[in-house]
């Protein structure tokens, strides 16, 4: 299996990333590393797993698979199981901040411990040929963001990891939600370009706060990769020219039209195993923004989509709203 370029990836999101979403995004970029949303090593090992593991469809590659967790054997477990479903790479987090996270001990309060990651990570290795990579915080709570950082980053490469997913804020775990912690803690993109520097045998990917593609192209000249997040999801058109200007693929960008229209099929055979519609639309509200019909393309999903008798024509008519600002006769009389 070819590792993966993490030259541009669209970040781990709770709630979001699901298969539907991943396999819209990937009708926009073909070459973007994207990511599963963060499921435990106890779900993978007890949980249905073609349920939390399958994927949206055999081009969905390159896909990564990030698990929360704190105990080596598990995790292994749960990556050798993750890897039979055919993930390109197997990531750790240590950068979620929230409550339910820090109890299961998991996610950010584990920069804390690095001789746990280590371990973490090499139980890993040793189950997967893949690779095993972290995503991290530049430290948390009143940890030295430089000193504390390298010792963390130095414990784990030791360990073997050689990819490290750098959300250059800290994490307040007592005080911050969420929410907060993902806006209020400085930014400290600086800080991640130092490590970048200091261990050029390591690969850096920056993440957090990050908004445009030109953004992105200022931080590649000082890291490996970027990841986006909330401005891949919430305006997910900017994907469209990843494979050209970060990957120097010449070929035309694909059209909001085309996106959807390789979606139509593949909300119908949801449908068909009993799925909803907007199970699969949920994710695509924001392609027209910026666009003149975008708010009466979003309604019209957020109106129609939802219950058990959504059919995919919503979505067609949605798109005709979008685009021409018309909707077929029939189906206004219906609606």
């Amino acid at each position: 299996m070819n590792t993966p370029s993490r030259r541009f990836c669209v970040a781990p999101m709770m709630d979001w990333t699901d298969r539907h979403c991943r396999f819209f995004h990937r009708g926009l970029t073909r070459r973007a590393l994207l990511y599963t949303e963060m499921v435990t090593a106890d779900a993978v090992i007890h949980g249905k797993r073609e349920q939390l593991l399958g994927l949206a469809a055999p081009d969905e590659h390159p896909v990564a698979l990030q698990l929360g967790g704190s105990h080596p054997a598990k995790l292994a477990d749960a990556a050798a199981i993750g890897e039979t479903y055919g993930y390109d790479e197997i990531n750790l987090t240590v950068g979620c901040p929230s409550d339910r996270v820090q109890e299961g001990r998991f996610g950010a309060c584990l920069m804390a411990e690095p001789d746990l990651v280590a371990d973490c990570v090499a139980a890993m290795q040793a189950r997967v040929a893949v690779p095993v990579t972290v995503k991290c915080r530049i430290g948390i709570d009143d940890q030295d963001a430089e000193a504390d950082f390298q010792h963390f980053v130095e414990r784990v490469a030791l360990a073997g990891c050689k990819t490290f997913v750098v959300h250059a804020r800290k994490a307040w775990l007592q005080g911050l939600s969420p929410k907060e912690n993902r806006e209020i803690p400085p930014l400290d993109y600086g800080r991640v370009y130092r490590l970048k520097a200091a261990r050029p045998d390591l690969e850096i990917v920056i993440n957090g706060g990050i908004a445009t593609l030109d953004e992105a192209e200022q931080h590649l000249r000082h890291v490996d990769g970027v990841m986006l997040g909330r401005a891949a999801y919430q305006t997910p058109y900017i994907l469209a020219a990843v494979d050209r200007r970060i990957y120097g693929i010449p070929a035309p960008d694909p059209t909001r039209h085309e996106a959807l229209a390789r979606l139509l099929p593949y909300a119908a055979a949801h449908l068909e195993k009993g799925g909803r519609l907007n199970n699969v639309t949920r994710h695509v509200l924001g392609l027209y923004h910026g666009q003149p019909r975008a708010r009466t393309f979003r309604r019209y999903l957020s109106e129609h989509a939802v219950g058990s008798a959504a059919a995919v024509s919503v979505l067609e008519q949605a798109m005709r709203l979008a685009e021409r600002g018309t909707m077929d006769a029939e189906i206004v009389g219906a609606a």
